[in-house]
């Protein structure tokens, strides 16, 4: 299973430092395992939403809006009991986008990758010469 995001993701969306002080492992790193469970409750509040509108889950490939709605309920979960406002309008506004997937209102879009692997390879023929050598 492709987890919706990442220790990698969110240290890429918010940085390093947000990452450590807010998953302290106590010696100046990440705690990764605190990071993890944030991930996974995150990919878990999201499949219970869709799953209850009759959304198949989990939800592969993952499609970029999902891949950062993960990551605004994992962060918010990192956070504990010291929610930022931005942080919570961030969690409030991914809660909302998920209800209106559920309401049908919006769509999860196409997979990251989805047009990249439909492309094709791109040949060229020429066909026989019209016009040559001077002559119209």
């Amino acid at each position: 299973m492709t987890p919706y995001v990442t220790q990698a993701d969110l240290i890429e969306r918010f940085g390093e430092p947000e990452v450590r002080a807010r998953a302290n492992d106590g010696q100046g790193g990440i705690d990764e395992r605190t990071v993890q469970r944030a991930c996974t409750d995150a990919q878990g509040e999201i499949d219970a939403r869709l799953a209850a509108a009759g959304i198949t889950t989990p939800v592969t490939p993952v499609p970029d809006v999902i891949a950062a709605v993960a990551a605004d309920i994992a962060r918010y979960r990192l956070y504990d009991d010291e929610v930022t406002e931005t942080v919570a309008a961030r969690y409030a506004d991914a809660i909302k986008f998920l209800q209106a997937v559920a309401r049908g209102d919006a769509r999860l879009g196409p997979a990251p990758s989805a047009f990249a692997e439909s492309a094709g390879e791109v040949n060229f023929h020429t066909g026989r010469r019209v016009f040559g050598g001077g002559s119209f």
